[in-house]
């Protein structure tokens, strides 16, 4: 499954500077990994963005914004935004900041430790 390539240099260019970033496929696109915790991602044309379950509600209700669902059932805190939603870079940034904060909400994880 193809994704938006243009995307993934964008956020590619937002995490510039970042420490312990990296990229791996994930779910037929792309995922950004922050401290070895999912932080954002593309699929198809999609920004697929984790965020802090506090703000779940508040930032579906956003223009463009619905929940991310592979298989029918909602994966739990994140998002998916649609290409309208992040077309800007402004627009992007929210997105981009709001995925940032959740990856650095904790520290980052021991290899092989999982919560």
């Amino acid at each position: 499954m193809a994704y938006d390539e243009g995307l993934a240099r964008r956020i590619r260019e937002t995490l510039k500077g970042k420490r312990n970033v990296r990229e791996v496929s994930m779910f037929g696109g792309l995922t950004f990994m922050l401290n070895d915790r999912m932080c954002c991602g593309v699929a198809k044309d999609d920004l697929m963005v984790r965020v802090l379950p506090e703000k779940y509600e508040s930032l579906l209700e956003r223009p463009h914004a619905r929940v991310m669902d592979f298989t029918g059932r909602p994966l739990a805190g994140f998002l998916f935004v649609g290409p309208k939603g992040y077309r800007s870079d402004e627009r992007l940034k929210f997105w981009m900041d709001q995925a940032i904060e959740c990856a650095s909400s904790s520290p980052a994880r021991k290899k092989g430790k999982r919560p």
